[in-house]
């Protein structure tokens, strides 16, 4: 939102028809609230955070990102993108003949530091760079090896399709601290909590308690990534308990808050 409460222009897609070369480079500068609309291209596309976190969205799931780990968007998978932070972007799209075996879903990667070098680098080229035995064509090969084998770690939510659960799960994902537990979101359904619980697990493969505990570490990379300290996120998100947040995020993140954002 904006200082005065109004939801900011939607950013632009670029109205490529075809990439100028098999991988191309956009760097963008993120205002607080930045936003695309749903959309979908022919090429792959990951989204990198130099800075800030960065919140994928799909039918299937959301995926989060901080500065550590990126987000790999198979070609052809409607998306919407939001930032509650400032943040520097950068995205690669990568043309599917060079991207390796197709996907259908998104996959959150840990960007090592080579990488994250060969992403800046790679970002300073003109659209349309020499290729051949250029020096450009050659850091490009490299960067898309190292690309195609980062890891995978499991930092997104899964989405149920049930439209009461659907709106249930987005007012949690935009509210996080919301205190709602399944008794009254059951009673808000008029459905039982059993029946209600039920459901959430069979639609999303996960119970609500985790479903909402990993949205609530989620959101807390945000607060976290903006400087605020451990306390102050741990309440945003929800969590009374400081030494229990930590607790969760370290099961999560195999990393404290601070191990997490000591390069921050």
């Amino acid at each position: 939102m904006t200082p005065n409460g109004q939801r900011p222009p939607a950013r632009s897609i670029p109205a490529l028809k075809a990439l100028p070369r098999p991988v191309y480079a956009r760097a963008e500068q993120l205002g607080v609230g930045s936003w695309t609309p749903r959309h979908s291209h022919p090429w792959v596309q990951f989204s990198y955070a130099i800075s800030g976190v960065l919140s994928v969205h799909t039918d299937q799931g959301s995926y989060f990102a901080p500065p550590q780990w990126g987000v790999w968007i198979p070609a052809g998978v409607e998306h919407w993108v939001h930032t509650s932070t400032q943040a520097q972007m950068r995205s690669l799209y990568v043309d599917p003949n060079v991207a390796g075996p197709s996907a259908t879903l998104c996959r959150v990667l840990e960007v090592t530091a080579l990488t994250r070098e060969l992403i800046l680098a790679f970002s300073a080229f003109e659209p349309e760079y020499p290729l051949g035995d250029s020096a450009e064509a050659r850091l490009t090969a490299v960067l898309l090896d190292q690309l195609l084998g980062l890891s995978e770690v499991a930092f997104s939510v899964p989405l149920p399709r049930h439209s009461g659960l659907l709106a249930l799960c987005e007012a949690l994902i935009a509210q996080p601290d919301l205190a709602q537990g399944l008794t009254e979101w059951a009673r808000s359904l008029n459905v039982s909590e059993k029946t209600l619980a039920r459901l959430f697990t069979r639609e999303t493969g996960m119970t609500f308690r985790k479903w909402r505990q990993r949205v609530r570490l989620l959101a807390s990379l945000s607060a976290l990534q903006e400087g605020s300290s451990v306390t102050q996120a741990a309440l945003a998100s929800g969590y009374d308990s400081t030494s229990a947040f930590i607790a969760a995020f370290k099961r999560l993140f195999a990393s404290t808050p601070g191990e997490v954002f000591q390069a921050r």
